[in-house]
Order: structure tokens, then C-alpha cells, then sequence
């Protein structure tokens, strides 16, 4: 009778589904109390619901268990609402799964949120930022958008055109004290117009930024126009590698339009952090006398002491600074000695810096407790100098251990120290994860196979 009634159910569904729209959208999985068991989205809305009912559907194999169950005895009804494009649905979906929290969604439900390209509008000179954390005020807001890496991208590409600033400094325009600043590597490389250094009047930066703003809110640029043509001009005189990457640059410039709006796609549960709070924090904690600007975050990873290799990022005013990211593949140590592991590191990344040939940053963090901070200081012993500010961040209490400290910190979880130190932490664990997985693969198909991931920073 109960089985009878279940497939009258379902052909009732069906009928329902044959009606719905071929418009993108998101769809609600409903049970017979009206209750939203699922949330998804579809390019397709009529095609998408109908693949979950279809009789030669395999769930088991394309959804698992947990979402077979859910279809085959629990679903009811369906609800949908229409979007004007798939990236509205997507967004729609991760706002409906958060104010929901349907029973089935594993995804979307935690406090992660698409990021927003943010100018500044308080300044003297605007600066540009990517941020999952947009000020309340004081700025104006383009996205959500859908695709981080797209975003991160594209932005270097924008900054060689309108040459715009992304650092923290506050720079006054009357601050006459700007005629003797050394501007950064951005200005040497073309990318920033050095207000900080006064190499740029107020008026002239100002209209970078509107050029800026007029891009963004144009969905069809001279950028992109520009960039088309050099593409072909290059595949025409056969030289494939330079349009090879205008085409990337173009495909970067694209993912831009993969965002929401403001006004239609807010995120609620985005708040802002300042940098700059952490840094200052942090200095305090630290007794620095000088401003901390730069970290850098080490970390160890390996599977059963199999392809163990070390990874080191590098934070400038509180974000990353990828050109400065290196990787190394372990070559002393065998088997999974985290201690050893760390030692050749740290003792690889710095031994330049104790020549003078390199420079030291603010702050070396190293990932984990008291056992690896020792590590960190036998490969300064070893090198026969003394290093910077050296601590180290614990995963599980989340203590911050300081060099010649018998004690280690513990901060609020709120603390913006802390906050900044677990972002350095977290950033450096993934970029170590990322080179293990390159190296595991490399192990199983053959050295000469080509894998993603490879960057010129390699330590090899």
C-alpha cells in the first residue's frame, strides 16, 4: 500500500516537472510536510529536476546514497524560481542554502562567502582590493563574484592597465613627506602609479580610477577589444606562446562578468577585518619597534612520510604576495620526521638571508607547536646567526609559541593577531598540501608527465 502510494506520489511529481521552465534557476526539493529537504541550482531548470526522477537515472553512482534516499522515499514537491542567468542561480542557491540549512546540502552551508572587488572612496587615492569582507562604508562594491580565481587573475592584468594601488598605506594628498618615499616593486614593474611617492597628482590618479570604475561597470570593453586583436595579430605571425597567454588574459578578463550585483546579491554574513588592525596587534604582542609589514609562513607536508616537501608563503600588509611563494622538495630526510623535515627549510630559505643576499622578513611563522619551533631554531643554530621574530602557531589550541618565550600565547579567538597569524598559517598548510599532491602524482605517472601546479618558484 505504503509503495503504491510512493509511486503515485512520484508520477504526480513528474507531471509537475514536465511543466516547470527551461530557464536557469533554483530548484527546492520538498517532503509532505512542505519542509526543503534540498537546494540546487540548473542552467536547465525543467532538465535538471527531470534527471533525478528519470527512471534510468543510476543516483547511487551520480549522487550517492544519501541523495538516492532522499528521491526515491522522502520528496514530494518540488519549488522553483527562475534567474535571469546561471551565475543568478548560483547565487540564489548559496543564499537559500545558508538562510535554510536543508537537510541533504553538505555544501554552502558554513560562513564562506564569494568575494567582491572593493574601491576605496574616503581617500585622497582609491585603492583596489579583493575582499570577502567589504567595508559597511566608505567604498564602492562590484560583485559577488562567482569565481575567486578568475578574480585574482584578472587583477594584476587590470592594475598594468589603470595602474590603480592595492596596498594599505594611508596616503594624503598634502603630505609633503611623499617626495621622499621609495615606491614599491608594483611601480618598478608598471603595475601601480606610486601615489605614496607622490609620482602622481591627485587629479591624474583620480582619473585612473574613474577609467577604472567605467571599465567594470561596462560589460563591453577596450581592454578586452584590445586584447582580441593582439591575440590574433600574434596567431597570425605564428607566434603561439604570446597569444597562447593574451588568450588566458583574456579568458581572466571574461571571469569578470560572472558576478552578481550589490544590490540584488548581498551577502549578509560578510564583515570586514582590517589588515592593518592585525599587523598592529601583532607588533604589539611582539614588542616590535617598527611596523610589521612582512611574514612569511612555513609548513610541512607528507603522507606516511612518502613524498614529504616544505612550503613557504609570504604575506605583505596582511595579504599574500604569490611571487614570493617557494616550495621544496625534501632531500635529507626520509620518512615522515616533521622536525627534520623543517630544519632543512628553514635552513634552505634563510641561509641567503644570513649572507646578506637576501632579505629577512618582520615575522617567520612556522606551522605547529614547540617541537617544530625548535626545529626552526637548530637550522639557526646551525647557520650560526640569529633569526627575526620566529614563532609558531599550534593548530589544536591555537597557542602562539615565541622564540626565547618559555610560555605560549593564547589569544582570543576574535584576536586580530591571531586571526592574521591563522590566515598565514592556513595559506602556507594549502600551498604545501598542493605541492604534495604534485609530487604524488608525479610518483605514479612518470617524471616526464606533465602536472599542473609546476611554478617557477619550485626549490627543487
Amino acid at each position: 500500500m505504503a509503495a503504491r502510494k510512493r509511486q503515485a506520489v512520484l508520477e504526480d511529481l513528474r507531471a509537475k516537472i514536465a511543466e516547470l521552465p527551461l530557464a536557469p534557476g533554483v530548484y527546492l526539493f520538498k517532503d509532505d510536510h512542505g519542509v526543503v529537504l534540498y537546494v540546487g541550482k540548473a542552467k536547465n531548470l525543467r532538465s535538471r529536476v527531470a534527471s533525478y526522477f528519470q527512471p534510468s537515472a543510476d543516483l547511487l553512482a551520480s549522487r550517492g546514497p544519501t541523495i538516492q534516499r532522499m528521491v526515491e522515499d522522502l520528496v514530494c514537491d518540488v519549488d522553483v524560481l527562475t534567474c535571469d542567468s546561471e551565475v543568478d542561480a548560483l547565487l540564489h542557491e548559496n543564499r537559500l542554502i545558508k538562510d535554510i540549512q536543508p537537510r541533504f546540502n553538505d555544501r554552502l552551508k558554513d560562513d564562506k562567502s564569494f568575494p567582491y572587488l572593493q574601491i576605496t572612496t574616503g581617500e585622497d587615492f582609491p585603492r583596489v582590493e579583493i575582499t570577502r569582507m567589504p567595508l559597511q562604508q566608505g567604498a564602492k562594491l562590484y560583485g559577488p563574484f562567482v569565481s575567486p580565481t578568475d578574480l585574482r587573475s584578472a587583477l594584476p592584468l587590470l592594475q598594468r592597465v589603470f595602474q590603480f594601488r592595492t596596498c594599505k598605506l594611508d596616503i594624503a594628498d598634502d603630505d609633503d613627506s611623499r617626495r621622499h618615499y621609495r615606491p614599491c616593486i608594483l611601480h618598478n614593474i608598471k603595475q601601480c602609479s606610486a601615489p605614496c611617492a607622490a609620482m602622481i597628482s591627485k587629479d591624474a590618479y583620480a582619473g585612473q580610477i574613474r577609467h577604472f570604475r567605467q571599465f567594470l561597470e561596462s560589460k563591453a570593453s577596450l581592454v578586452r577589444k584590445e586584447l582580441t586583436g593582439r591575440m590574433k595579430q600574434a596567431a597570425e605571425r605564428m607566434d603561439y606562446e604570446l597569444a597562447a597567454a593574451l588568450r588566458d588574459q583574456l579568458k581572466a578578463l571574461e571571469g569578470l562578468q560572472k558576478r552578481g550585483l550589490v544590490s540584488e546579491h548581498v551577502q549578509p554574513e560578510v564583515f570586514y577585518v582590517d589588515p592593518a588592525e592585525g599587523l598592529a596587534r601583532l607588533g604589539e604582542l611582539l614588542k616590535a619597534p617598527m611596523p610589521i609589514r612582512t611574514i612569511e609562513g612555513i609548513d610541512i607536508a607528507h603522507l606516511g612520510g612518502q613524498e614529504t616537501c616544505g612550503s613557504m608563503v609570504c604575506f605583505i600588509d596582511g595579504k599574500p604576495f604569490k611571487s614570493g611563494y617557494r616550495r621544496y622538495k625534501i632531500k635529507t630526510v626520509s620518512g615522515g620526521d616533521d622536525f627534520a623535515a623543517m630544519r632543512e627549510v628553514v635552513w634552505r630559505r634563510y641561509k641567503y638571508a644570513g649572507m646578506n643576499e637576501e632579505l629577512f622578513p618582520d615575522v617567520i611563522l612556522i606551522d605547529g607547536g614547540k617541537g617544530q619551533l625548535s626545529a626552526a631554531c637548530g637550522a639557526f643554530d646551525e647557520l650560526a646567526f640569529r633569526p627575526p621574530r620566529l614563532i609558531s602557531l599550534a593548530k589544536r589550541e591555537e597557542e602562539v609559541f615565541i622564540h626565547g618565550h618559555d610560555q605560549p600565547l593564547r589569544l582570543p579567538r576574535r584576536d586580530p593577531a591571531l586571526r592574521l597569524l591563522q590566515s598565514v598559517r592556513d595559506e602556507a598548510h594549502r600551498f604545501a598540501q598542493n605541492y604534495h599532491h604534485v609530487l604524488r602524482r608525479r610518483s605514479t605517472l612518470g617524471r616526464n608527465e606533465p602536472v599542473r601546479g609546476r611554478t617557477r618558484r619550485s626549490q627543487e
